[in-house]
């Protein structure tokens, strides 16, 4: 038989636990006692229940069995199903927008991640920029805030002039702006790669024995970027790969800052948007259409900025002798430090094994502290004072 003292408020959990707590099968019966004040109890109006028993007469304590309690309970249990299965579904419309944004930036990563494609992609970045920053200024005709961004993303100057942005097309100047910045930006590659060559030239034919991948810096002027590439690979394509590789940790970099940047912000959203409620309004649906908005600007910071770093990147000269091989980061061997615990055990060991006995004989003997006395206490003096007032002035409680 099994005795137990509460029901869970799952009716699968409950059979589980009830199977599992002792029969595990065997033929035996099983009895709950459940009180009013159990959490499953207090759901559902434990103290009406408490107010009928008393009024027909029933003592505290007194062991109620009928069939009706157990309908009752599962009928409880049923409906504690049900509000937690509209919490789950609740969460999960919320999850199913998240999880359409996760896939979208989720397939960017891996495309920079393989590397494949990256240089489609990168057009396909500059050209969003381009587009956006048309359909910005255009409108007010604001000519002086399009080049100062123009200047501060992609680092060229504007291919027309005010008079060109109040009588052209919109796509005709996109069209302009695009193929400035894509020129600019293979001639800044091939900057790179011919800065680059001459050092990585000089390391595969000196020291291509001793080298299998280096790493080279290249810098914004911001921060710097430790690039991984293959020195055989750099030298045979004339040091071509580095600017693959420059592009793929950058868009790396750039794509995993923003995206956990943009999860805080949808945690924030997901908080606030409940109070939606109270005005009659769906709170999925404002959910929705914000984080729309956020996961928008999102991307296009995104394409801003890695833009903006590829424009920047330049590689510092170095000798070749600076040049370092790349090789993974190694555990470090703690073996040959001495932990405090044993550099102390070590050294009462040796205090034992060079004469124990006579650190024992030398050992202090403690002192014993005499009765406390009280502030208002004769003084031991015998002078008829307080002791506060005689010998205990200078002692502050």
């Amino acid at each position: 038989a099994i005795i137990g003292t509460e029901r869970h408020e799952s009716r699968r959990v409950d059979r589980q636990l009830r199977g599992r707590s002792g029969r595990q099968g065997d033929p035996g019966s099983s009895v709950f006692f459940v009180s009013l004040e159990d959490n499953l109890m207090r759901l559902f109006s434990s103290e009406r229940i408490a107010k009928v028993m008393d009024r027909l007469g029933f003592k505290e304590g007194e062991m109620i069995e009928h069939s009706m309690v157990s309908r009752s309970i599962e009928k409880a249990q049923r409906k504690v199903e049900e509000n937690n299965f509209g919490i789950r579904k609740r969460l999960l419309e919320y999850d199913d927008v998240m999880n359409s944004q996760r896939e979208l930036i989720y397939s960017k990563r891996h495309h920079a991640l393989m590397g494949e494609r990256i240089g489609i992609d990168i057009m396909d970045m500059m050209f969003d920029c381009v587009s956006s920053m048309v359909e910005t200024y255009a409108p007010e005709y604001d000519y002086e805030g399009l080049k100062e961004d123009v200047m501060r993303t992609f680092s060229v100057e504007m291919p027309f002039g005010e008079d060109s942005l109040r009588n052209e097309k919109r796509q005709a100047l996109a069209d302009k702006l695009y193929e400035a910045v894509t020129e600019a930006f293979n001639r800044k590659s091939e900057a790179l790669a011919a800065t680059a060559y001459p050092v990585i030239k000089q390391v595969y034919e000196e020291q291509g024995d001793r080298y299998d991948n280096i790493l080279v810096p290249v810098t914004d002027g911001k921060r710097f970027y430790n690039i991984t590439c293959n020195l055989k690979e750099a030298y045979e394509s004339h040091a071509k790969s580095i600017n693959k590789a420059f592009q793929k940790t950058v868009l790396l970099y750039t794509i995993d800052e923003a995206w956990k940047e943009h999860l805080r912000d949808l945690d924030q959203l997901r908080q606030s948007v409940q109070a939606a409620s109270y005005e009659q309004k769906d709170p999925l649906l404002i959910f929705k259409i914000e984080s729309f908005g956020l996961f928008r600007d999102m991307l296009d910071t995104t394409n801003r900025k890695s833009i903006a770093i590829l424009m920047r990147g330049r590689i510092p000269v170095r000798e070749p002798q600076q040049v370092r091989e790349a090789v993974p980061e190694k555990r470090q061997d703690f073996s040959r430090y001495k932990t405090q615990k044993d550099t102390l055990s070590e050294q009462r060991e040796g205090a034992t094994a060079s004469g124990g006995s006579e650190t024992s004989s030398q050992n202090r003997t403690p002192v014993k502290a005499g009765p406390k006395i009280g502030r208002n206490d004769p003084c031991p003096c015998g002078s008829g004072k307080k002791y506060k007032n005689c010998h205990g002035k200078n002692e502050q409680a």
